[in-house]
């Protein structure tokens, strides 16, 4: 955590100044500090933190530390917070308020746990929660601080229609719509039914996610949906450039991976995992193989070395 309050930067001002915004998405393990400013470096404009337990966050000083870790350069941010009482969530917007640009609200995470306990895309069946969540950060808090919040689909999109104009009656500042339901998994994400949401809330930015893994398809959901931005999880995984037009991870990119993350101390198990994701598509299935079984950094350096002698040298 951040020690120096920031100079926030007004997220309405922020959505007003582009044709679109290009979102990185808050993902759990993986949107740590490292990761955000490789793709803020390929063009990526707003991001987010990964998912925080809102109840242990304000419960733990270590939690927090080691929950919300960012510095001066990672701007713009947004503080992802699983939450379902207001309290936490207004107790955590207050304790992140002097070093992010905003505070979100998961309503979308369809893990069974959380369904369970409760949280994420079981909020979803209390619109009122959600509503009450948002007006209670946005009396207590001044702006500019964005409050926004993240939802899946209804299986009744009406229902999704009706939570986002309550949503905006709120304050909120946008919201972003998963374009599955929490039911579904590998189905297509539904942009036509986001940008259903979209025409039914003018004057609110909607940011279409799901299935956002090239440039191209981002400038496609835009035009089909007439949405504010778009947000992208496992394509910014496999290509964190993805936003500057390529179409695969560049290895100037690979190398910037290591340059940033090596300093901060990531744990060498994420360092490992973003490296073979980034390298899915440029490696025969026995190097694979290889970099799977690297236990760690030396030999990963060395392996890397002998593969991209150009942009690893000894």
């Amino acid at each position: 955590m951040t020690t120096k309050e920031i100079d926030r930067v007004d997220v309405v001002d922020l959505f007003r100044s582009k044709n679109y915004l290009k979102i990185s998405a808050p993902m759990v393990r993986y949107s740590k500090l490292p990761f955000r400013k490789l793709v803020r470096k390929y063009d990526c404009d707003l991001c987010f933190t990964p998912m925080i337990m809102a109840d242990s966050f304000v419960a733990s000083e270590v939690a927090r530390w080691n929950e919300f870790v960012t510095d001066n350069s990672d701007r713009p941010l947004i503080a992802q917070f699983a939450a379902k009482t207001v309290d936490d969530f207004v107790t955590a917007a207050e304790l992140v308020h002097p070093f992010c640009d905003g505070i979100d609200l998961n309503c979308g995470c369809p893990q069974r746990w959380a369904m369970q306990d409760g949280y994420g895309a079981r909020m979803l069946r209390s619109p009122e929660l959600i509503c009450d969540l948002v007006k209670q950060v946005r009396m207590r808090l001044p702006q500019p601080f964005s409050v926004s919040v993240k939802i899946r689909l209804e299986k009744n999109r009406q229902l999704s229609v009706e939570l986002c104009r309550q949503l905006q009656k709120c304050g909120v500042t946008f919201v972003s719509v998963h374009g599955r339901t929490a039911a579904e998994r590998k189905q297509a994400a539904d942009h036509e039914s986001i940008g259903l949401i979209a025409s039914a809330c003018p004057g609110l930015p909607i940011v279409a996610n799901g299935d956002v893994t090239s440039l191209e398809i981002a400038d496609s959901v835009i035009e089909k949906t007439k949405c504010a931005g778009v947000m992208s999880a496992r394509g910014l995984l496999q290509n964190p450039a993805l936003y500057a037009g390529f179409d695969r991870t560049p290895l100037e990119c690979v190398r910037d991976w290591f340059d940033l993350a090596v300093p901060t101390g990531l744990s060498y198990g994420c360092l490992h995992r973003h490296l073979e994701m980034m390298l899915e598509e440029q490696l025969s299935a026995a190097d694979k193989r290889l970099l799977h079984c690297m236990n760690c950094l030396p030999a990963l350096l060395e392996f890397m070395q002998e593969k991209f002698p150009d942009h690893f040298l000894a």
